[in-house]
């Protein structure tokens, strides 16, 4: 047995690779319309919980190489959910050579009876880089981040600023890198902070973005009235320190810069127990608001889904008011596990940002950062921005505060300008955020694509139509004009949570993450359930994929306005394709990874999106596909499309293939052997089924030694 045969049999006989998500393999799924507590999670105590991650630790060098990855990586527990079943998901980063791979987390899922069922990975397979020593400086890394800075102005660095060594595997092909920030005035103010990706060979520039999670506007401030919240009492009286929800910590910032907030901090104290006056003329007043909606929020995780804390680990992050000046900012910083609330300025009145919601929106920061740590970027970050604001809205919900109640608006209480920083209901109505996914998606600011999801999460919830919430109005309008009911918004965060603490990674796009909730309804409710068939409508609703088959029981639709109408249907003349060009992004198509792309790693064929396939250099699958596709019912009907593979494998012998099927009958295989230096055209004989609606698929297989990169673009039947 040669090489790579006994490589490619050893990884086939090892754990599955991929992201398997089969809907009936986790735990038992509810009867539909009953209520999962905790998302379907045990809940856990301290002592458990730290011994389900040292076991996982003990457990990690053979899980590594049951996974087939390589002897430079090691893999570092995270996280460990146990379902109501017994079955678990244990959540590890990893480091190549000891250095972090952003990009490389990945979950393991276990049955109930201990077998390992399927691994959802933010990078596929394991991690290849040339070597770790960069061919460029520390100090020039730094240099050329401050030169790349487009998130501030007069970009610098401090000595708060870091440079560190990673490995980004973001991208198909992972590559040694800087992780560096800088210093400069940008939206969260003068002392702004941005990340910037540097590849450490070129310092071609691999991402760059926001180095805090923010909540910024023209102006807000809160007052959630006389409310009860809890103290410790000591030899002198009493400070704001939560002692019942991990003693959280609330501190007067006095005007810390942001990046510093704890340089002049002091602890709130006092002989009596009474803080604050309602008002701004008491220091106290914004310490009460932030105390009150921090534990607002524990105890909504607490209590709705077994997460006891940030972390999941009992411990309270402090917080701090006051931060800087005419700071119009909130926000959570996980490399000092705090959150900082800013008093606004003469736009807002000078009223400090600690609103309910903002309170829910930045501790749940922590909440993705623990979990999925979705990147702060592209696709990822827009949902990691949709995650706060989605649960910050259930904290708001789960409150119950007369002076703030529910609703769908974000920071409604913040006097903006138009009323409110973001609308669920209708995103687009800020004139700045996303409804509907387009090939944008990934290009503008992570609040503002946000929109995507928080629009998706709101018509799972409500449904679509017209009606009062919270004293606001609120018209769920679909991007495709469809009607239904929703699932109601607490079976809608169950299935947020359970899959961005389960089945989202770091690299989540859109798509992935529809992926992802499908799953998780489908555990929690059943792979026929309603309320999986409703999540599927939302996210074709907002122009993401398309509705499963009806299951029965359709819930009657709920009356609608006049929809804004969205480009649907084919957009190509002449194609019976949707979005054939990929310029769309991922509509019209379901992939099992995150094939499609605008990456500038790889190139189009035609304008900057495209299907990348394979290129992993280990053993796994990809499929790319499209239902439903109708073959012209006269003439000669053509399959055509471009393709460019690239291998590093050498001879005749086909080792990696991509084979094109319809219908499940594979019609044309291409491998290794087809490389070429550019994209060629292929076409592919349909006329055995004219006339038919079919299946097309992309089907991409690659061995355990050596990659081959398969690049398709322009694809078309007619």
């Amino acid at each position: 047995m040669n090489r790579k045969t006994a490589l490619a049999a050893a990884v086939a006989a090892a754990l599955t690779m991929g992201t398997v998500m089969v809907a009936s393999s986790q735990s038992p799924a509810l009867a539909s319309g009953t209520t999962a507590n905790g998302a379907g999670f045990q809940a856990m105590t301290s002592v458990g919980r730290t011994a389900l991650l040292e076991q996982a630790e003990k457990d990690a060098k053979d899980v590594a190489k049951s996974l087939g990855l390589g002897p430079d990586e090691r893999l570092l527990p995270k996280d460990v959910l146990v379902d109501n079943d017994g079955a678990r998901h244990v959540r590890y980063d990893r480091t190549y050579r000891g250095l972090p791979v952003i990009g490389g987390d990945l979950v393991v899922h276990y049955g109930a009876n201990g077998k390992a069922t399927s691994t959802t990975w933010a990078h596929q397979g394991a991690i290849k880089v040339a070597g770790v020593t960069p061919k460029l400086s520390g100090q020039d890394a730094s240099a050329a981040a401050v030169r790349s800075a487009k998130h501030v102005k007069q970009a610098r660095t401090t000595n708060l600023d870091t440079s560190q060594l990673v490995v980004w595997a973001v991208g198909k092909v992972p590559v040694l890198a800087y992780r560096n920030t800088v210093t400069g005035a940008g939206e969260a103010g003068a002392n702004s902070r941005e990340a910037v990706l540097l590849d450490a060979a070129s310092g071609a520039v691999l991402d760059q973005y926001e180095v805090n999670q923010t909540v910024s506007g023209t102006g807000n401030g809160v007052n959630v009235g006389q409310v009860t919240i809890e103290t410790s009492q000591g030899g002198s009286g009493y400070t704001l320190t939560d002692a019942l929800h991990g003693s959280t910590i609330v501190y007067d910032s006095y005007n810390s810069p942001q990046s510093n907030p704890a340089q002049n901090a002091r602890t709130f104290s006092k002989s009596t127990n009474s803080w604050g006056n309602g008002s701004t003329s008491s220091r106290e007043s914004a310490a009460v608001d932030a105390s009150y909606g921090l534990a607002k929020t524990w105890d909504f995780y607490k209590n709705t889904f077994n997460r006891s804390g940030i972390r999941n680990d009992g411990r309270g992050a402090p917080a701090y008011v006051h931060v800087d000046n005419q700071l119009l900012n909130a926000f959570y910083d996980d490399s000092c596990f705090c959150m900082s609330f800013g008093d606004g300025s003469s736009q807002n009145g000078n009223t400090p940002l600690t609103a309910l919601d903002v309170s829910g929106h930045e501790m749940s920061h922590g909440v993705t950062a623990a979990t999925a740590n979705l990147n702060y970027s592209g696709e990822s970050g827009g949902l990691n921005e949709a995650t706060s604001d989605i649960f910050g809205t259930m904290v708001e919900f789960y409150a119950n505060n007369s002076t703030d109640p529910g609703d769908y608006y974000i920071g409604e209480k913040l006097r903006m300008g138009n009323g409110y920083l973001r609308r669920m209901d209708n995103p687009a109505a800020d004139g700045s955020s996303l409804s509907c996914y387009s090939s944008r998606a990934g290009q503008v600011d992570v609040h503002y694509s946000s929109g995507i999801a928080n629009h998706f999460f709101y018509l799972t919830a409500e449904g679509t139509g017209a009606k009062t919430i919270g004293g606001l109005p609120h018209n769920g309008t679909p991007c495709n004009g469809d009607t239904f009911n929703g699932i109601g918004k607490d079976k809608a965060a169950a299935v947020w949570y359970r899959a961005l603490s389960t089945y989202m990674t770091s690299t989540t796009t859109y798509s992935a993450a529809r992926t992802a909730t499908l799953q998780a309804a489908a555990d929690l409710y059943g792979a026929n359930s309603q309320e999986r068939y409703i999540v599927s409508k939302a996210w074709a609703a907002v122009s993401i994929g398309t509705a499963l088959p009806d299951p029965g029981g359709n819930p009657s639709p709920s009356p609608t306005a006049s929809p804004t109408s969205s480009p649907t249907g084919n957009p190509n003349p002449g194609n019976a394709l949707t979005n054939g060009d990929f310029e769309q992004g991922a509509t019209g198509w379901t992939q099992s990874a995150d094939d499609i792309t605008n990456s500038t790693q790889q190139q189009a064929h035609g304008g900057s999106w495209y299907a990348w396939m394979m290129g992993y250099g280990s053993a796994a699958t990809e499929t790319l596909a499209q239902n439903n596709v109708a073959v012209p019912a006269s003439g000669t009907p053509r399959l055509t499309f471009w393709l460019k593979v690239t291998t590093q494998e050498s001879g005749s012998t086909a080792y990696d293939t991509l084979k094109v099927s319809v219908n499940g009958q594979t019609l044309a295989t291409y491998s290794n052997a087809n490389a070429s230096a550019g994209y060629v055209q292929k076409t592919v004989d349909l006329s055995a089924f004219r006339g038919q609606s079919v299946n097309l698929q992309f089907a991409g297989q690659e061995d355990a030694y050596l990659s081959t990169t398969f690049l398709v673009d322009d694809v078309s039947v007619g």
